[in-house]
């Protein structure tokens, strides 16, 4: 099966600010000489998943200075193309304006290629992930989308898009960050939050795509999903279920974390710390890839410029995080 994938990393990432004031949020330093974007590229290539197209546009200097030197075995050959897509300068394009309307200025990718699924995945996570896993759940079930999901506490459901789902995971109901989010119904505490993870059915992402274009609608979480439960079959697919090889008993089983904010970016540096960390980025059958140990020049930026309240010792092995020109 032909998955094409399509990693939005363009957005600006305005919680993380003063990180993100000259880099874009996937090109942030996480730990090791890692970035995020590495996070999702690793999944990708672990799963077999090409052609992979990396949409960026806000500060895009240094993540396309990473991609084209950390993942440039992967970036130049035939097994494993990554492409760096930046928006259109001339013509009818322009820049991006939304999650959606990213993917709609390169349907042409998608007509090229053909795949038999296409994988919109978002680019600012830590998790680990066998995308082959989710494909087939999408298979059996004869959805037109799938959305992984994974519970989060209901306290902090809000930051999200959430999910209300059937017994079998059919989705019932998509609110983007409601203020009272719909409770799993079997465990009230929690709620099913999107990854910000799809698989689409080609025609169907291409006709959802155009529709959307034509009311001048731009985002996935705020326009798109919460109407497709109305008009197409969607299934919320349980991260909780995708087992990947080699990861140890002391670690978090279904680990994942959005890097969305400066709590979140030092808690998530915080758990790949120490000898039985709750995410261990060593993983031979499963590695996070990229040539995360030569890295370029480096450039300091002081705890001073973090918000008193969010400055710790998570950022890297000190008070100080390190911002890679």
């Amino acid at each position: 099966m032909k998955i094409l994938a399509m990693v939005l990393a363009g957005g600006n990432g305005t919680r993380l600010h003063p990180l993100t004031a000259e880099h874009a949020k996937p090109a942030l330093p996480f730990a090791h000489g890692y970035r995020i974007v590495d996070f999702v590229l690793s999944n990708l290539v672990n799963s077999d998943i090409s052609p992979i197209y990396v949409l960026v546009q806000y500060k895009p200097r240094s993540l396309v200075a990473h991609i084209r030197t950390a993942w440039a075995p992967w970036s130049g050959g035939a097994q494993h193309p990554i492409t760096i897509v930046l928006p259109e300068t001339s013509g009818e394009g322009g820049p991006f304006t939304g999650t959606a309307n990213a993917v709609y200025q390169n349907l042409h990718l998608i007509e090229r290629e053909r795949p038999d699924l296409v994988a919109v995945f978002a680019a600012d996570h830590v998790y680990r992930m066998d995308v082959r896993q989710m494909a087939s759940f999408h298979q059996e079930r004869g959805a037109d989308v799938s959305i992984a999901a994974v519970p989060v506490p209901i306290e902090k459901a809000s930051a999200f898009g959430i999910m209300a789902t059937g017994a079998d995971g059919e989705l019932r109901d998509f609110q983007e960050k409601p203020e009272r989010p719909a409770p799993i119904p079997t465990d009230p505490g929690y709620a099913y939050a999107s990854m910000g993870n799809y698989l689409f059915n080609p025609p169907v992402l291409l006709e959802l795509l155009d529709q959307s274009n034509r009311r001048g609608d731009t985002d996935f979480g705020r326009h798109i999903l919460p109407c497709l439960p109305h008009s197409h079959r969607v299934f919320a697919y349980d991260f909780a279920s995708n087992k990947v090889s080699g990861v140890k008993p002391y670690e978090e089983r279904g680990y994942w974390r959005d890097i969305g904010t400066i709590d979140a970016y030092q808690a998530a540096q915080r758990d790949v710390l120490g000898p039985l960390p709750r995410f261990n980025l060593v993983n031979p059958k499963w590695p996070i890839r990229s040539d995360g140990q030569r890295m370029p020049r480096r450039m300091l930026l002081p705890a001073e410029t973090v918000p008193a309240a969010t400055a710790g010792p998570a950022m890297g092995a000190c008070a100080n995080v390190m911002l890679v020109e």
